[in-house]
């Protein structure tokens, strides 16, 4: 009996042919399940009734024994045909309707799409650089800086790839292994030590989708992550995560990174660099190089041990790549030139919309070196330090910086206070100080001009001046010297005071008011005589423009910052230059510069001495609240003010020339070797 009933069984199974893969596959698992498990008159029915039908469903060409019909009649025990088909039938309907619904569903959700590379347009940084086209600073809502796959190191991808997706290069953009192998290792460690989401669905999640928690999210996810796959190469989609992907610090993508972490391009990071960037997508945060250094080598060193079992270096290279010494410099988190890129902006804005400037990718092309910002933060830190330990009892005060090129009036340096993190006020520019003895060049400049001969002698003696309200002034030269009558160059050199206010009576107020107009200085000037004593607030950067015609043989450009601005397409837009104009005499620009390098030798700035050349002009406020100095030396003029923000006294012999002079002496030096 059992030798009849399997040879019954072979006799009666269904011939069918092998169009394609899925039909092999279901013809071979319903015959194993079905002649493996049915009794011979059961096996008959199914085969008669049953497989027909379901082959028809996913349409494979059957054709079968006719002994089937007599099976059929010497067995009684078999299902309705009809009841089956309709069976079969309400299945196949539910399981369309299903369908349906959830192509229904996704459509409603109206998901976004990527058709092509093309369509990648990601938010990018507004990239501010020096004269040499080193990196200064960014504008941005999102720190990114588009970056082509092909000029990275072949090392750098890979490093991402070993570390957050092994199985990138074959699953189709879900990888349920992945997933199961990351949920057993979490479970095992007892934390989440590793991620089961794919490189394109954190592609998916970044781009297309939001960062809510929820099954439907996920579902969508994956499908997107699927559908990705089949419009996008691989190497495509990994230079969008390469560029995309948050790294901690603000920056978004490698390039950025590269920049904040290492001051460097992502094209030049050596190994050591390369895996401790592609540790941090895990957890930016808590990876941070900066933030917790020793965190970040420990995942460092689980993705050098990934690259090495996944054979791409060896086992020799990743120890090297783990003892190497790093150098760590988070620029865009500093203070440096904060003020500067702040300053940038506002000419930016007079030519391009806030969402261009924030999110279009540009860069801007400066006149600042690099290096004299440095050397200007060392300066002012230096400085202010010195004025705290000579008055321990007062707060530290700030301090501003700039430095013009003399002969174009392109800025060089511009520092604005001494923390940009604390206080992003631009004391350089925003604010409007008494400039003191440090006006009183413009006076002279202005007798001049107004045709007083340089030979004049003026009074140094004691002065009264009766004014309209019936009142008196006297002025008061400091520590209240006098002498009698002294030339115009000696009353400069000694920043005689009494001698400044004869010469505005002699000179009028309309002439000097006029030159500061020319000399482009915008703060209102209040026509009274204790205008002769820097008493009518200025900015930093209008008074030290002012200079540059002193040293320039009378000729001046006003300020500028910018050279050029490249749009991301590659358009190169030169920046309107400023235009030179003749605001002084030769006469009168030679004689004020010989004054000046006279102060320096012989007068109140003599502690701004010891370069070639050098002149310039202290500056002093009532109760020593503001200490200026502004002078030039080689190609550049530079002002430095000193003081605190609520106008409250820096203390006792806190004076232009103690104070703010060798904070402008000791950047010379820098800037002029």
């Amino acid at each position: 009996m059992p030798s009849s009933a399997n040879h019954a069984t072979k006799t009666n199974k269904i011939s069918l042919p092998t169009h394609n893969n899925f039909a092999s596959f279901f013809r071979a698992g319903l015959e194993k399940v079905y002649y493996s498990q049915l009794p011979a008159p059961k096996m008959a029915l199914f085969q008669e009734r049953t497989l027909p039908f379901l082959y028809k469903l996913v349409y494979i060409p059957l054709s079968y024994n006719d002994n089937l019909t007599a099976a059929k009649a010497s067995h009684s025990c078999y299902l309705s045909e009809t009841f089956l088909e309709k069976l079969i039938l309400a299945a196949a309907s539910l399981a369309l309707i299903c369908i349906g619904f959830a192509l229904a569903w996704f459509h409603s959700l109206n998901l976004p799409v990527l058709h092509s590379i093309k369509d990648y347009r990601p938010i990018q940084a507004t990239l501010i650089l020096d004269k040499n086209g080193k990196a200064l600073d960014v504008l941005a809502s999102e720190f990114r800086l588009l970056v082509p796959y092909d000029s990275l190191p072949p090392l750098l991808p890979q490093a991402f790839v070993s570390a957050e997706d092994g199985r990138f290069w074959s699953h189709e953009g879900v990888d349920a292994i992945s997933i199961v192998r990351a949920a057993f290792n979490n479970l095992i460690s007892g934390h989440r030590s590793q991620g089961g989401s794919t490189i394109t669905q954190q592609i998916t999640r970044a781009l297309l989708l939001d960062r809510k928690k929820t099954y439907s999210r996920k579902l969508t996810e994956a499908f997107l992550s699927y559908r990705l796959e089949r419009v996008l190469s691989k190497k495509e989609i990994l230079f969008i995560y390469l560029n995309e992907i948050y790294l901690g610090e603000g920056a978004y993508g490698v390039e950025a990174a590269a920049l904040t972490y290492f001051d460097k391009h992502a094209s030049q990071l050596n190994l050591a660099e390369i895996t401790l960037l592609a540790g941090l997508p895990q957890s930016p945060s808590n990876y941070s190089p900066i933030k917790n250094f020793q965190a970040a080598k420990s995942r460092q060193r689980y993705v050098l041990n990934r690259l090495a079992e996944d054979q791409i270096i060896t086992p020799e290279m990743a120890h090297d790549a783990f003892n190497q010494e790093i150098r760590l410099v988070n620029r865009w988190k500093r203070s440096l030139n904060g003020y500067f890129s702040q300053y940038v902006r506002a000419q930016l804005e007079q030519r391009y919309t806030r969402d261009e400037i924030l999110r279009g990718g540009l860069q801007v092309s400066t006149t600042v070196d690099e290096r004299l910002q440095e050397a200007a933060m060392r300066a002012l830190l230096t400085g202010v330090e010195k004025v705290s330990r000579r008055q321990p009892s007062s707060a530290t005060p700030q301090a501003a910086l700039i430095a013009l090129d003399t002969a174009s009036g392109r800025i060089a340096a511009m520092i604005g206070g001494t923390n940009y993190m604390q206080n992003q006020y631009n004391r350089a520019v925003q604010s409007v100080r008494q400039p003191g003895s440090a006006f009183k060049p413009i006076l002279f400049a202005a007798a001049l001009e107004a045709g007083i001969p340089p030979e004049t002698k003026i009074a140094n003696d004691a002065l009264t001046i009766a004014l309209e309200n019936g009142q008196s002034w006297k002025p008061r030269n400091f520590n209240d010297k006098y002498s009698g009558n002294i030339s115009l160059r000696e009353a400069l050199i000694i920043s005689s005071n009494v001698g400044a206010v004869r010469l505005l009576r002699l000179t009028g107020f309309s002439a000097v008011l006029s030159l500061t107009k020319v000399l482009g200085i915008q703060a209102p000037m209040q026509p009274d005589y204790t205008l002769a004593l820097g008493s009518s607030p200025l900015s930093l950067t209008e008074l030290t423009s002012a200079y540059t015609a002193f040293a320039n043989d009378g000729l001046m450009h006003a300020p500028s910052a910018i050279t050029s601005v490249r749009s991301k397409d590659g358009r190169v837009a030169p920046w309107p230059q400023t235009p030179l104009t003749q605001v002084l005499s030769h006469e009168t620009a030679s004689w004020m510069h010989k004054s000046l390098q006279l102060v320096v030798q012989q007068g109140t700035g003599r502690n701004a001495g010891g370069l070639i050349g050098a002149s310039g002009k202290t500056g002093t406020t009532d109760n020593n609240v503001d200490a200026w100095f502004v002078g030039s030396a080689g190609d550049f003029t530079t002002g430095v003010w000193v003081g605190h923000d609520h106008n409250t006294s820096l203390g006792t012999g806190e004076t232009g020339g103690q104070t703010a002079a060798p904070i402008w002496q000791t950047f010379m030096q820098e800037a002029v070797q």
